[in-house]
This record gives C-alpha cells, sequence and structure tokens, in this order.
C-alpha cells in the first residue's frame, strides 16, 4: 500500500516534515536491523481512522532498545526523563529529530488501577507495512491501540478505532 504525502495534514501543517523524519528513521533502523513498529496518532492518522497527531510514535522491541538509543543519537538530540506515574515503559525515549518529536518505547506498560498492564511489541504484531517515499513502514494493527487506549481512559480515542473497524474500513489488511 503506497501512501503519498500530501495525502495527510495535520493541524500544523508540519506534516510533511514528520513525514521526512519518519523515512529517515526507517531506513537507519533498516540498516541497524530493529524491530520495531509506527503507533499511537501517526499510525492512525495513515490508517484513516484519525485526522492529527503530533509526534512519531515508534515501538521497538525490548532487545533492541540501546540500539535505537544510539541510531537516533546520530540524527537529533535526546531529552531529559519525564516520567509519568500512568505507564511503567521499560525503555523510554524522548528525541527531538529536525524539529520533530519522536517518542520511542520499548517494553511498553500501562498501570491502571494500580495494575500494570505490558503491552510490549511483538514481532507477530507486525502484520503490515505500508510504502512511503521508497522505505516501508511497519505498522501496529490499530485493535491492540484500541485496547491501549482503554487501558490508558482515553475512551474516546479507543471507541474512534473500534467504529472505524465496525464499519469496514481497512484498519489491518496484511501487506508485505
Amino acid at each position: 500500500m503506497k501512501q503519498e504525502a500530501e495525502t495527510y495534514e495535520d493541524d500544523h501543517g508540519r506534516h510533511r516534515e514528520k513525514i521526512g523524519v519518519l523515512v529517515k528513521i526507517a531506513e537507519r533502523f533498516q540498516e541497524a536491523g530493529v524491530t520495531w513498529a509506527l503507533g499511537a496518532s501517526m499510525l492512525l492518522c495513515f490508517k484513516h481512522i484519525s485526522a492529527e497527531y503530533h509526534d512519531i510514535d515508534l515501538m521497538v522491541a525490548e532487545s533492541d532498545a540501546d540500539r535505537v538509543r544510539e541510531v537516533l543519537r546520530k540524527m537529533g538530540t535526546i531529552q531529559p526523563p519525564n516520567p509519568s506515574p500512568r505507564y511503567r515503559t521499560k525503555v523510554f525515549l524522548d528525541f527531538v529529530i529536525d524539529s520533530v518529536d519522536v517518542d520511542v518505547m520499548a517494553g511498553f506498560s500501562i498501570m491502571r488501577a494500580g495494575m500494570p498492564y505490558d503491552c510490549p511489541l511483538k514481532k507477530e504484531q507486525i502484520v503490515e507495512w505500508m510504502l512511503l517515499e521508497g522505505e516501508k513502514i511497519p505498522l501496529q494493527p490499530p485493535f491492540l491501540w484500541s485496547r491501549y487506549y482503554r487501558l490508558m481512559g482515553r475512551e474516546e480515542k479507543a471507541a474512534i478505532i473500534e467504529k472505524a473497524m465496525a464499519d469496514g474500513k481497512p484498519v489491518a489488511s496484511r501487506q508485505k
């Protein structure tokens, strides 16, 4: 499935910059052999489920976290940690690359009612890819993000995904 950058617009008009950063990251991750997938709002935008996103959220395999840190350090600036009690993610990295915020999660874990819910990226969750400016972008299934948003208490976001799935939007087609 080839997606063109001009298909999408975000409310800040910086979509092309974000696409450029995502494409560069995809190229570097491919070279480094990183297991990763695009998640959260940018994923939902590409799947035509949500019209906006503000940053790039990348899920990575826990075993690749150190490699990802080194790859992205060469591309941008790591930001100081700003932990939230809502999450128990094993590795959370916040970068600014070419003025674009990039969040990286390895061992993603959400706290709900005092209980941790582990949501790490698993290779078998990557069942779809999109081609973006010649680079293959792995995608997590939106149904996982419906679950994650419910665990985060973001019911409205989860409902939007579930409605798109119920309406038969192509939210989980297989592309290789």
